[in-house]
């Protein structure tokens, strides 16, 4: 018998990523699971998402995920 393990983790979006979406969310995946491989699953458009925090720090689309993180996704932002 093939056992397969996964992990959790949690995913916040912010501002306009929420839209019709969620605020937060935990979630199972399997080891090895990029932050690119999420977004592609939540169907969101990458060019959507211009921030990407892992527990508090900068990541990028290539990120590996581990058990336990939080992922958090900003929308493009502007000042003036």
């Amino acid at each position: 018998m093939i056992s397969l393990i996964l992990m959790q983790i949690t995913i916040k979006l912010f501002a306009t990523l929420r839209k019709g979406r969620f605020e937060e969310k935990s979630v199972e995946l399997s080891p090895g699971t990029t932050v690119g491989g999420v977004i592609r699953a939540l169907e969101l458009p990458e060019k959507e998402v211009t921030l990407i925090f892992i527990n508090g720090r900068h990541a990028d689309l290539t990120t590996i995920l581990s058990a336990g993180d939080t992922l958090a996704l900003f929308p493009p932002v502007g000042g003036g």
